[in-house]
């Protein structure tokens, strides 16, 4: 997203918290102030209306959509469960961009078992800079394309703090125009996917979670490894994929948070440019173009400091670095990328200690990138 969604909906969000918050001196102590009380009600309002999103880039033209975030108990009766999630967003452009997305993270039966998935239907351009980890920012191509995406994990708990399950890959990608024709060098090089296609695959999933909050983690770690095989006979193309996912929770001090991530991924077989491991993205490598890096192997790492600021407001800052290559066999020392960067925490359900984050990723020569989104990156 544009930084002009990030200022316009902090402005929204800030009319929320703060339109009639005044400091409170002359209430006891044990007595909400006035900023307090108008929060709940903001809370409430957050939880039964969406957020207006209004942008404008030369690429897409103005922009408007409308995102929602909640987390709910899918049962009265089931005390023990954590909260659920639940996020949608849509936005069109007058250029013609099309996104809508549904993504959720279902947990019941007293934490014994949960779905992770998202469906979205997108319409646009992808950003190129080649395949490989030395390719050049000046050659970057657009590819128009459509696209409908659909992913779930479920997964059933086996001993403590472990799951097992089953993940479900579903892709159709079609409607593929290269802006630049017979000169793309995905016309050029005939890559896998330049037609677009279905792939169907599944595989198994393995995960532990230690963390009291999946959504603004304090402590504890989560490690998930997911192996998915997408056979010819399901899929337009034949192709493997495996990822690991760890991550440890600090809290040296009050409500002070050091949160460390370390990712891989790899792909084997005939993977169409489209499904293969990207850098970048709003979760990590903060500030790169999702996908504007990619290859069939991922390599990548972030360290965040999140801090509390004041109330319901908090701030966080990040390093990270990570690179792309052909095969594990050809990772180097040279090569990797930086990200850095900052972040706005705004609490907006305080029951479920969740937060909206937007943040601005950086990198070198000139790379930057602005999000906005519902919980932590990772």
């Amino acid at each position: 997203m544009s930084k002009k969604i990030i200022l316009i909906t902090c402005l929204l969000l800030t009319g929320y918290q703060f339109a009639i918050a005044q400091t409170d001196t002359t209430s006891k102590k044990k007595e909400p102030s006035k900023f307090d009380k108008f929060n709940a009600k903001a809370e409430h309002l957050f939880k039964i209306i969406p957020v207006p999103i209004i942008s404008y880039s030369s690429d897409a033209g103005n922009t408007y959509g409308l995102a929602k975030n909640n987390i709910i108990n899918l049962s009265k009766k089931d005390t023990i469960s954590k909260g659920s999630k639940l996020s949608e967003v849509i936005t069109f452009s007058t250029k013609g961009r099309v996104n809508f997305s549904v993504s959720t993270e279902l947990i019941f039966n007293q934490n014994k078992n949960i779905v992770i998935g998202f469906i979205n239907y997108r319409k646009q351009p992808e950003y190129i800079f080649g395949i490989g980890n030395d390719v050049k920012r000046e050659d970057i191509e657009s590819v128009q394309y459509e696209r409908i995406k659909f992913f779930a994990t479920g997964m059933k708990l086996v001993r403590k703090n472990l799951y097992v399950g089953i993940p479900i890959d579903v892709g159709y990608y079609f409607n593929i125009k290269p802006d630049s024709g017979a000169n793309s060098f995905l016309v050029k090089n005939n890559v896998p996917g330049l037609n677009g296609g279905f792939t169907f695959g599944t595989g198994v999933a393995a995960a532990f979670d230690s963390r009291e909050n999946r959504y603004n983690p304090q402590q504890g770690a989560f490690a998930m490894a997911t192996l998915v095989f997408h056979p010819e006979f399901l899929s337009d193309y034949n192709y493997t994929h495996f990822e690991i996912d760890l991550r440890k929770y600090f809290n040296p001090w009050k409500k002070h948070i050091i949160a460390v991530q370390a990712t891989t991924s790899s792909n084997s077989g005939n993977t169409p440019y489209y499904e293969m491991s990207m850098l970048g993205g709003e979760k990590q490598m903060r500030g790169y173009y999702l996908g504007a890096y990619r290859d069939k192997v991922l390599v990548d790492a972030q360290v965040e400091y999140r801090l509390p600021i004041w109330n319901i407001f908090g701030a966080t800052a990040w390093i990270g670095t990570g690179r792309v290559a052909s095969a594990y066999n050809d990772l180097s020392l040279q090569g990797w990328k930086l990200s850095y960067g900052a972040g706005l925490r705004i609490r907006v359900d305080t029951k479920n200690n969740t937060n909206l984050r937007v943040d601005f990723g950086f990198g070198p020569k000139g790379i930057s990138g602005a999000y906005f989104s519902f919980a932590e990156a990772f």
